[in-house]
């Protein structure tokens, strides 16, 4: 049986998490189910956006139960390619085409961490609560690792992956790890903001921004990056969407890509 439901909406696409029985957690049979649905999704030229859901109580509450039983007798190199296809997941969500939200209705633990920091934007309820709690049962956030770093910084990091302490939505927006803190009943609203603020810019340079950011964060600013930059914002001046949309700015009209 399926864990995910996916949905359409003119050009909105949504992948939700339906096991709330089971907190949305983790087993390999999810993991495959992801990562095959931020694939296929990421290559649809009718797709120009990508929401990460579910369903209950909580988004995600890292690895599921039944999952970790059997993970207790794998071998080394059983873990090795079992971690392995967590780590692939992930990273197909982190680099799919498509800008990514999380829209997070519930509770976020260990993997799921992961899962909304592998994407673009997440949104939270203010009554969700987060935790990195793989210290308190012997094992490490390894592979959600440098998702989570990357969206909490260092810093915070330091903290909560040692300490595995819960912390509320507000920290969670302070430390940066999600973007917008709403009341459930706002949610979806700005949800849908910033689904319209990504689909009323050009598809392209949304993707090349995508690329943009993975390509300069962290990176010291010599001549190389520099003048890969210099070659970006050549590349998408002279591509068909940079044209069309210096044109319909000069002339005050609507670009081709917006046709409501």
């Amino acid at each position: 049986m399926s864990s995910l439901a996916i949905t359409e909406s003119a050009d909105i696409a949504r992948i939700t998490l339906t096991r709330p029985e089971v907190r949305n957690a983790f087993d390999d049979g999810l993991i495959a189910e992801l990562d095959a649905a931020f694939r296929l999704l990421g290559t649809r030229s009718d797709v120009r956006a990508i929401v990460l859901a579910a369903e209950g109580p909580a988004f995600c509450a890292g690895a599921n139960l039944n999952w970790m039983r059997r993970m207790a007798d794998y071998t080394r190199d059983e873990n090795l390619a079992d971690a392995g296809k967590l780590a692939a997941m992930l990273r197909t969500i982190a680099e799919c085409p498509k800008p990514t939200i999380a829209r997070v209705q519930g509770d976020v633990y260990a993997g799921g961490m992961g899962l909304v920091a592998a994407c673009d934007m997440a949104v939270s309820v203010d009554s969700a609560w987060y935790c990195l709690s793989e210290v308190k049962i012997g094992l490490v956030p390894a592979t959600i690792s440098p998702y989570v770093l990357r969206a909490m910084g260092t810093r915070a990091a330091q903290r909560y992956f040692l300490t595995a302490e819960r912390f509320t939505a507000a920290e969670a927006h302070r430390i940066g790890f999600v973007h917008e803190v709403v009341a459930a009943d706002a949610l979806d609203a700005k949800v849908d903001e910033l689904l319209k603020a990504l689909t009323g810019a050009s598809p392209a340079a949304v993707r090349a921004c995508k690329q943009l950011v993975a390509d300069v964060a962290g990176r010291e600013i010599d001549e190389a990056l520099i003048a890969k930059t210099v070659e970006g914002i050549a590349d998408i001046r002279a591509s068909d969407e940079g044209r069309e949309g210096v044109q319909a700015f000069l002339h005050k009209r609507k670009p081709s890509w917006i046709t409501g």
